[in-house]
């Protein structure tokens, strides 16, 4: 069953959140973090993943995106602080099972 998130990304200092709707979150927030995507979170350096949501139909992720973009600053602040309190980037935990495979043993 194909997955579909609904993503918020800052940039290091906070200052900027950014939501997004994707079917690959992995691959969304690399382009992100590279510099592959033009404009609002290129310029703003909107690297770090602090939310997502997963859902099985995109007709509900592109509603959740556009529904959140409505909100008020401090309402996407408290959802994020929802599962993420410290803001930490979230973004290691996708690609941790890419680290671990490229180490040697022994």
């Amino acid at each position: 069953m194909k997955a579909f998130y609904v993503y918020m990304m800052t940039n290091c200092s906070r200052v900027v959140l950014y939501t997004g709707v994707t079917n690959s979150l992995m691959r969304r927030v690399w382009q992100h973090q590279n510099g592959e995507i033009e404009g609002f979170t290129k310029t703003y350096k909107t690297s770090r993943l602090i939310y997502y949501e997963r859902f099985n139909d995109p007709r509900d992720a592109i509603a959740r995106e556009k529904e959140s973009k409505g909100w008020r600053r401090a309402k996407k602040n408290a959802l994020v602080e929802t599962k993420n309190a410290e803001w930490a980037d979230l973004s290691p935990m996708l690609f941790q099972h890419m680290r671990g495979s490229s180490r040697r043993s022994g």
